[in-house]
């Protein structure tokens, strides 16, 4: 295992999705239709998770010159004013008032390496930021990719549901129309008016599921839905699960952060075990003494000054066996973090293998379902016309419609399952961040920016505006409803 790893460079990762804009919309149908590529960009711009943990990123930055500062000069300066009231009767030189102002220079010279060691360990902490923010806009964007693929499948079986319940309908109405002239029995007026409360309530049922993924949509978005496009094909999907693994090895944001803690937990073994080393600074002060004109004795000053220089040498000899601990716990933490790094390398193995698998699964369900949902088209084609002769009931031809909507809804949810497993894949692998997938409107969002604007800022007075919303909330947003554009992508067809 090798904790020397360096975050993997932008500039290195390819922009698999980059013609994903171009292929959506070739695509498009509408002039506000919406694309994966746009909901994408507009959760990079506007998620709160998102805005947050680089909100997070920007104080991460930040200790690395609270540790510098540690180890820089630092300077001082006191005004006390002091008035007495009553003095004593044989205080014949004592000042009535005094005004005293005092400055000191302090200059840390040697600290056991505690602020070297220090800002090495911040160092670490800030590239482990940046990696876990990586991953944080892998995340986001799977869960997009899921928000908008459940709008689509929901939408298609919203929509398949609505034509069994007219199927049905004209059924029931059939049936009846052929119970009245005697042609049929009430058993099958029966079935015919249970079969279509069911279909009713399937309905009902697809259309809160759709409501559900469009306000799920909205929470990661900050937008309505409104048609989607169906994306194009991912690009760059590897070939197997074992080239799969070892691009995520070394691309994977997780592992990138798990590894740069491990340095860092390391330097925090040198910072302890610099509280049993000595420490030398040097001290310059200086005095102005001002009574003011209030002691009028000829032998006495109203104005004094003084200036001192000094050196410090602090040699720890017994600290009743702090620093042994200290050592001892930064030790033990490092362990934690060694072994959280394995922890984190199988999970990430896992969660590769396992998306690699649940595509490929997908990929031949999607096959086999198109062939039932061919199969059970023609099959209800023969039912109808072997029930106008009569060799089939109407329960028979109930069932054939119920087989066929079920193979189509299962089409629907594979189609979907599988998209989102290939994208999930990309994600472990690590190749779903921002850059690699070509997001545009403007430039993207770099951590390594606002590390290098603050690293050497020494002012003390040097602060940053006052804090803005930068995520849009969703109050203005209408809601979710059920209804459903004409030609869902996802619908078979």
């Amino acid at each position: 295992m090798t904790h020397d790893r360096k975050t993997i460079s932008f500039a290195r990762r390819g922009r698999w999705l980059a013609g994903l804009a171009v292929g959506a919309l070739t695509l498009a149908s509408t002039a506000h239709a919406e694309t994966l590529q746009g909901a994408l960009a507009k959760a990079y711009e506007n998620n709160p998770t998102l805005t947050s943990t680089r909100a997070g990123q920007r104080a991460n930055d930040e200790n690395v010159q609270i540790r510098k500062a540690d180890g820089l000069p630092s300077v001082g300066a006191g005004v006390d004013y002091q008035e007495n009231l009553v003095l004593p009767g044989n205080a014949f030189f004592s000042p009535k008032r005094t005004l005293t102002v005092g400055g000191q220079l302090t200059v840390p010279i040697y600290q056991g390496g505690a602020v070297k060691n220090a800002v090495k360990a911040a160092k670490y902490r800030v590239e482990a930021g940046q990696a876990e923010l990586r991953g944080t806009e892998a995340n986001i964007f799977s869960q997009v990719v899921g928000a908008y693929m459940d709008v689509l499948r929901d939408q298609a079986i919203v929509q398949l549901n609505q034509k069994n319940v007219a199927v049905l309908r004209t059924n029931l109405q059939a049936t009846s129309d052929r119970f009245e002239i005697g042609d049929l029995t009430r058993t099958d007026v029966a079935q015919s008016e249970a079969r279509l409360a069911l279909a009713e309530g399937d309905l009902r049922s697809a259309e809160a599921t759709l409501i559900g993924s469009r306000e799920s949509y909205i929470r990661l978005v900050g937008e309505a839905p409104v048609d989607l496009e169906l994306p194009p094909a991912l690009p760059n999907l590897p070939a197997t699960a074992e080239e799969a693994v070892a691009i995520a090895l070394n691309n994977n944001p997780d592992l990138e952060y798990a590894n740069q803690l491990v340095n860092a937990s390391r330097a925090d073994i040198s910072v302890a075990r610099a509280t049993r080393l000595p420490r030398l600074s040097t001290t310059l002060s200086g005095g102005y003494n001002n009574n003011l004109n209030s002691v009028t004795s000829a032998t006495s000053e109203n104005v004094t000054t003084s200036t001192q220089a000094a050196v410090s040498l602090t040699i720890p000899i017994f600290q009743g066996g702090r620093p042994a601990a200290q050592v001892r716990q930064a030790q033990s933490r490092s362990s934690q973090a060694i072994e959280n790094y394995i922890g984190t390398e199988r999970g990430v193995i896992a969660q590769t293998r396992g998306a690699y698998a649940a595509w490929q699964a997908n990929e031949r369900i999607i096959a086999a379902t198109q062939q039932a949902v061919n199969a059970n088209g023609l099959s209800l084609e023969g039912v109808r016309a072997e029930n106008s002769v009569g060799t089939r009931s109407i329960l028979d031809i109930l069932n054939a419609e119920q087989e066929y909507l079920n193979t189509q809804v299962q089409l629907v949810s594979a189609r979907r399952n599988s998209y989102v497993a290939a994208f999930s894949l990309l994600a472990a692998m690590g190749k779903a961040e921002a850059r690699d997938l070509g997001i545009e409107g403007g430039a993207l969002y770099d951590p390594a920016v606002n590390y290098e604007r603050v690293k050497g800022k020494v002012f003390d007075w040097d602060d940053d505006p006052k804090p803005q919303q930068v995520a849009t909330d969703t109050r203005a947003v209408p809601a979710a409803s059920s209804n459903v554009p004409a030609g869902d992508p996802l619908t078979p067809q």
